[in-house]
């Protein structure tokens, strides 16, 4: 009897549609609504930037936290347009996914990969950025510093929600660990960054 029944259940098809629980979905509420506001924040000041020159954004604080001189660059409109603008609409529908799996929402499989391979873009776009602005633009913006961390947490929980329902292959020994130390990761990740900011401009911070 039991061997059936174990049986059966590896015999049975996967649910149509995958929900989340009520804490994963705070989260990407929570880092959607992070980076939809870096990206409204910087939006509204290049806005005024390209209305006057010599306009000084709030958070250019002394000459390596200086939004304005990444805001300026070239690598701040990389398609074309200003990259907050992007990030408006990418943000603003992963909130949107957020409040829908807080009243009880479930998508296919297709959904929660599309989903993955936003945030996958979304963290490899953070990762260009970041070295931009490090090694060529020489400069830090706090609102884009927001948005890298809000897309690296969102890209790891996400890629761990479907680790963990079987919507991404992967062995069992990592869906595991994601089980238990998903944290762990983002906060590597984070880490390392910040140990780039700090020995990047290490003079600076110690003078």
């Amino acid at each position: 009897m039991t061997e059936a029944t174990a049986a059966d259940r590896s015999a049975a098809p996967a649910p149509a549609t995958v929900g989340a629980g009520r804490a994963f979905a705070w989260m990407l509420v929570v880092t959607g609504a992070a980076g939809l506001l870096a990206a409204w924040v910087i939006t509204l000041d290049k806005l005024k930037l390209l209305e006057d020159p010599g306009f000084t954004p709030g958070c250019s604080l002394n000459p390596v936290v200086s939004c304005g001189s990444v805001m300026k660059s070239a690598q701040a409109e990389v398609f074309g347009f200003p990259n907050p603008m992007l990030g408006l609409v990418t943000y603003a529908i992963v909130v949107a996914i957020g409040f829908a799996l807080l009243a009880g929402a479930g998508f296919r499989r297709w959904f929660w990969l599309g989903l993955n391979a936003g945030a996958l873009f979304g963290v490899g776009f953070c990762a260009w950025l970041t070295y931009q602005s490090l090694y060529e633009i020489n400069a830090l913006c706090l609102w884009c510093c927001l948005a890298w961390v809000a897309t690296i947490v969102m890209f790891w929980y996400v890629t761990s929600h479907n680790v963990r329902r079987g919507l991404l292959p992967a062995p069992a020994g990592l869906r595991s660990f994601f089980d238990e130390f998903t944290w762990v990761l983002p906060a590597l990740h984070i880490g390392v960054i910040g140990m780039l900011v700090l020995t990047r401009w290490w003079d600076f911070w110690v003078s």
